[in-house]
């Protein structure tokens, strides 16, 4: 028995040590907050300063002084986060977590965006490479101090690779991939569905919403009338059943802004107000910084978000001009379909037969051989699809790792014998990226920013912008095509002439713009933003349906005068407008009394009745009319989605917003435009209500407990703890029921909603606010880690500018 107590203990000493050992190396990964440190190439001094909340406030001599030091200051607290991302874009995933990542490497690397980084460094100005060459001096200086790996580094059993200047530039064609997602496939989803169906019924689908219209120049679309003929076979009836059923309402990632010019704000004060809603995840993706220093031009004070692996200011405010942004959910791709000879090697350009380029990308995979894959190049940008999915059931890629339909979408495009597309996009070229950004820290007024905005190399953003003269504006900031002899971009197009193409850029007094709009007041949702010419110029990409916006802009239109608080309000604004007909519909046409007591019912109507009015977390009613809709459009849909399944897209991909023809086609009610399944209107959306309701309590155990929050939490996880479930509460966020939902002005949809909030007007920097969920830093033994994230979920406010400095930190040459 003694010998037993003594290897007892002897095993508890032993894990003792061993926990002791393995926090002692987690801690030894903590940044450096306070002291002195030493940073190559620095001109002077650098100081970083710290609040309560991480918040970093960057001090520095010079421009790259701030780069150098803001650059120690990201590798130190969010290494692997960068990391993460400039190999999700480069494709190089499978070199840190093995083979698992290979799909997605392959997919990415159609687009070799490692090679066009590095190829494109040389071309860029002087200034702008400088920066990137000081951000990533100081990036690996941060690696270095610290006194071990980042944490996920030693799970992984991994060492982190040095940071280069090209891997900003990856980080950023990271953002064209978040925001741009479609790459090709929503053009030949068209085209196929272009293709199905007669000309009126495709004009009928693809129209967009002429109910929920808030264009800032309050342009109008008329209605797209529901066709006189019979549904079309291809809608018909479900050829092909569809996993996903589902079109979305809109085609890529959204977010809000808006702003109130002089005239409109509080003290005769232009403000802007700016939520980018992305994916939300653990840690963030943005971190909170003030930047300070001299020049030429004098003294420079700029605060905002950064990006992780960026050496600048992604939205704030430099004290004169105050910035935000979201996406224009516009056509910044087109796909042209090859004209192949026989043997599959040239394509026919300009009338003339040409060579498809070759090129071999290797992947490295962490504990396995390294895999060639091949992509094929036109003139115009790389080759999506060569023929049906090659037969991969003996297991691993081709020996060639050939450019399959696999590999350019991560799922099987099937395109005619012989068929092959290509993708010409923004991103694939140098105009697409450049850090002309950087330009808007020391923009003077309105009229700087907006020119600066074309040509800007990223991914097309609505661009709101207030001075501190308290006028505002917007332009699209990024590169526009000058299209030529397209006539419709929305479906795969035949170049081989050389009478469709790309011909140059559109230059600054060509980019559509509103300046000093005479009601004072600007907003952008991710739907239609203007008419006319300009809506020509940028394209539909899949705009929102539209209710969000309108949302926005009756929200501004309420006030004579808004202040910071007033717009943070909007941001938080979950009433559910948007679905008020849809509930009106179950109340007055579907939950008549005799369906209500033959299928037991009446809790269902009741919480309809009672709680369908805005998306609370508490909200019972709000969920069962979500549901309903979803059920409804999906059932009239699902031939639809099956026809493009079939054809290896999904229903997602069509530029089709469900919304305006589905509510058209159930107002008529017409008999021959009924889905085959169903032999009447009322029966289809009766059994949306069956369907829904046993959906929603097999998920949540009954009715009762089916509430908007417990169908739509937080879910801000960390990429390890979704391998390692057990990490879970070291490492994710802590979650929440949430209000909101997609089409009101506060979005949060199952861990997709405001990575951001801020409120600020240039020059009153001290009356803004800014928040944002989760904290600044990537380590989860640091207090940052989760510094904002309790005032996030409670959809509180912090302010713009850094609290009173608790850690002080000197970098010295």
């Amino acid at each position: 028995m003694r010998w037993f107590k003594r290897i007892a203990a002897g095993l508890l000493l032993l894990v003792l040590l061993l926990a002791l050992g393995l926090w002692l190396a987690l801690r030894a990964s903590l940044p450096t907050l306070d002291g002195e440190r030493g940073l190559t190439g620095l001109s002077g001094p650098a100081e970083v300063q710290r609040d309560e909340r991480g918040y970093a406030t960057v001090t520095a001599e010079s421009r790259l002084d701030v780069a150098r030091a803001l650059g120690f200051v990201h590798a130190q607290e969010r290494f692997f986060q960068m990391d993460l991302m400039r190999r999700n874009a480069a494709g190089e995933l499978s070199a840190l977590v093995g083979a698992k990542a290979l799909p997605l490497d392959q997919a990415r690397r159609v687009h070799r965006f490692r090679h066009r980084a590095e190829t494109g460094l040389p071309g860029l100005p002087a200034d702008e490479r400088a920066l990137l060459d000081a951000y990533a001096v100081g990036v690996n200086a941060g690696l270095a101090a610290l006194g071990g790996r980042p944490p996920e580094y030693l799970l992984l059993r991994q060492q982190p690779k040095a940071w280069t200047p090209a891997d900003s530039v990856l980080v950023a064609y990271g953002m064209y991939l978040d925001l741009q997602g479609a790459q090709g496939r929503d053009d030949i989803a068209m085209g196929l569905l272009h293709d199905a169906v007669p000309a009126d019924w495709y004009a009928f689908l693809t129209q967009h919403s002429a109910d929920w219209q808030a264009a800032m120049d309050d342009s109008r679309m008329a209605a797209v009338p529901l066709p006189a003929g019979p549904l079309p076979d291809a809608l018909r009836s479900v050829k092909t059943a569809c996993s996903d059923c589902r079109l979305r309402d809109a085609r890529d990632l959204g977010s809000n802004n808006f702003a109130v010019a002089a005239t409109r704000g509080a003290e005769g004060r232009a403000i802007v107000a700016d939520d980018m809603h992305l994916g939300l995840r653990s840690p963030g993706t943005w971190f909170k910084v003030r930047m300070m220093w001299k020049d030429a031009a004098g003294e420079h004070d700029v605060t905002g978000v950064s990006l992780a692996g960026a050496p600048l200011v992604v939205a704030g405010s430099n004290g004169r001009v105050a910035w935000g942004f979201t996406n224009t959910t516009s056509d910044w791709a087109d796909v042209i379909r090859l004209k192949l000879n026989a043997a599959g090697t040239h394509y026919l350009a300009g009338g003339v037969e040409k060579p498809l380029k070759r090129s071999v990308e290797r992947i490295e995979i962490a504990g396995e051989p390294a895999v060639d894959h091949e992509v094929l190049e036109s003139e115009w940008g790389p080759v999506l699809a060569l023929g049906p999915t090659p037969d991969r059931s003996q297991g691993g890629p081709t020996p060639s790792g050939g450019a399959s339909p696999r590999d350019a979408f991560g799922g099987s495009i099937l395109a005619p014998a012989g068929q092959a597309y290509a993708l010409r996009w923004v991103a694939h070229d140098a105009e697409g990226m450049n850090l002309r950004l950087a330009q808007m820290e020391t923009a003077g007024d309105v009229d700087a920013a907006v020119k600066l905005a074309a040509g800007a190399g990223l991914p097309h953003q609505n661009l709101l912008v207030a001075d501190s003269a308290g006028r505002i504006a917007w332009t699209v900031i990024g590169a526009i095509p000058k299209r030529v002899g397209a006539d419709d971009m929305d479906r795969p197009q035949d170049w081989s002439d050389g009478r469709s193409r790309w011909r140059g850029w559109l230059s600054a007094d060509q980019q559509p713009r509103i300046v000093d709009p005479a009601d004072g007041r600007l907003w952008t949702a991710n739907s239609r933003m203007v008419g006319g010419d300009a809506m020509k110029i940028v394209g539909n990409g899949g705009w929102d349906v539209g209710a969000r916006g309108l949302q926005i802009r009756d929200g501004l239109r309420a006030h004579d005068k808004l202040d910071e608080a007033g717009l943070h309000a909007i941001q938080l604004d979950h009433r559910a407008l948007f679905l008020q007909r849809w509930r009106q519909l179950l109340l007055d046409h579907v939950l008549t009394p005799e369906f209500v007591a033959a299928n037991g019912l009446a809790d269902y109507r009741a919480e309809v009745d009672k709680s369908a009015d805005a998306a609370r977390p508490d909200a019972v009613g709000y969920l069962l009319v979500r549901t309903f809709r979803e059920q409804a459009l999906g059932q009239i849909f699902a031939p639809l989605a099956g026809l493009v399944e079939a054809q290896g897209l999904k229903a997602r991909d069509l530029k089709v917003v469900p919304e305006t023809p589905g509510w058209a086609l159930i107002q008529a009610a017409r008999p021959d435009t009924l889905p085959t399944s169903f032999k009447s209107w009322p029966e289809l959306l009766q059994k949306a209500v069956l369907d829904s309701r046993k959906q929603l309590v097999e998920k949540h155990g009954s009715l009762a407990a089916a509430t908007w929050g417990a169908d739509n939490g937080t879910s801000m996880r960390h990429p390890l703890s979704m391998a390692v479930p057990a990490l879970s509460g070291w490492l994710d966020q802590a979650s929440q029921g949430m209000a909101g939902d997609s089409h009101m002005p506060r979005v949060h949809n199952h861990g997709h909603g405001q990575s951001e909030r801020m409120v600020v007007s240039p020059g009153h920097e001290e009356k803004g606010l800014l928040v944002i969920p989760g904290g600044q830093s990537g380590h989860p033994m640091s207090p940052y880690y989760r510094g904002d994230h309790a005032t996030w979920l409670a959809g509180e406010a912090l302010p713009f500018l850094p609290g009173a400095t608790r850690y002080r930190l000197v970098l010295r040459p």
